[in-house]
């Protein structure tokens, strides 16, 4: 729910014509940062925005960014959506300072020292890259991508008194008004995945857009584009579309095969980005043989991705020993395909 400024609630679900989404294969993801660079150098490449990953990746299990995001609250309390839980504002050192380098002595004063910060580091986005947990030889880690989720009950939208975040009508995306925002950060507190980020320059809060210029077609050549996190990924593990398009790999993948699922569903947002669980080889012993223990605990999976993760490992599993088979898999199709006709779905409504 939301409020007007005639103070009646509003149902952010309603009204939408074709919500938009995203979804990411984590088997895929070999941690490159490709897509980090690709959204940074698009949208937050200076100007208050220097510490701003509108995209970031991280590794699980782990601090993740902000630091610690995942203990800092925010969200809904009940599914009912009326009653937002309490959150925490994440400090400059949580998202990890932007470090000052010694360009100055090292390109023009002669100095023999390397080039590094001139302060020690301590901190900073993706910190602890490929730590992981578990203990040799069983020790495993996956890679998470995360951008804003653009949820179909946003608790940073009702959290803002100025009604400066909105949810798109044609397409579900949320935008943040900035005449009308005031850089309170009620919304950064009230996001549970603490996308929403505040420009100290400009006094306005600012997250990702879905690239929504690129979407519709405004670039020089006018053509339809994903997101640049989507068209830059080397491995192609993100899929785009509409979830209301059943003959697209979005609608099929999470509404029929339910293989695709979200992150930390407790928060009761409902985001609109959804992930394809990873697999990892099974446990072995130190003798090197295979045992019959997953690597990548169960119970962690469901601590991130709900008790629906258990389903969705079944299928694709299900699905993957069809293809060993030799049998045909709709689902394996989509999850393999590098046709990007097929990955990036943007252009099958046509509502005037």
């Amino acid at each position: 729910m939301s409020q007007t400024d005639e103070g009646d609630a509003v149902d952010l679900a309603e009204g939408i014509d074709h919500q938009v989404a995203m979804v990411m294969d984590l088997n895929k993801c070999i941690g490159c940062q490709t897509c980090t660079i690709a959204c940074k150098t698009n949208w937050t490449d200076g100007g208050g925005r220097e510490y701003m990953y509108w995209n970031n990746v991280e590794t699980k299990p782990g601090p993740g960014y902000p630091r610690d995001w995942e203990e800092m609250g925010g969200g809904w309390e009940s599914d009912e959506h009326t009653e937002r839980s309490p959150g925490d504002l994440p400090s400059e050192e949580d998202y990890g300072r932007p470090w000052e380098f010694n360009h100055e002595q090292v390109m023009f004063e002669g100095s023999d020292e390397p080039l590094r910060p001139m302060d020690n580091a301590e901190w900073g986005p993706n910190w602890e890259e490929d730590e992981g947990a578990g203990e040799y030889p069983n020790s495993y880690y996956f890679y998470l991508p995360r951008i804003c989720n653009h949820c179909t009950h946003p608790s940073c939208v009702e959290a803002c008194p100025r009604s400066a975040l909105y949810k798109r009508e044609e397409d579900g995306i949320v935008l943040v008004d900035q005449d009308r925002c005031r850089g309170y950060r009620y919304c950064v507190e009230g996001c549970p995945y603490k996308k929403v980020y505040y420009n100290a320059m400009k006094k306005t809060s600012e997250k990702c857009i879905f690239c929504y210029p690129r979407i519709e077609g405004e670039g020089p050549d006018g053509e339809v584009k994903p997101p640049s996190c989507a068209a830059d990924c080397p491995p192609q593990l993100r899929m785009v579309g509409f979830l209301d398009d059943e003959e697209g790999p979005i609608h099929k993948l999470v509404n029929e095969y339910e293989a695709a699922v979200r992150l930390h569903p407790e928060y009761r947002t409902e985001p609109n980005v959804y992930y394809i669980p990873p697999f990892a080889p099974p446990q072995h012993s130190d003798a090197g043989e295979s045992l019959d223990a997953e690597r990548i605990p169960r119970n962690y999976l469901e601590e991130l991705f709900g008790p629906a993760v258990n389903e969705a490992l079944n299928t694709i599993e299900r699905e993957r020993n069809r293809v060993e088979r030799g049998e045909e898999s709709e689902l394996m199709e989509m999850l393999t395909t590098t046709d990007t006709a097929d990955q990036y779905r943007l252009e099958v409504f046509d509502d005037g």
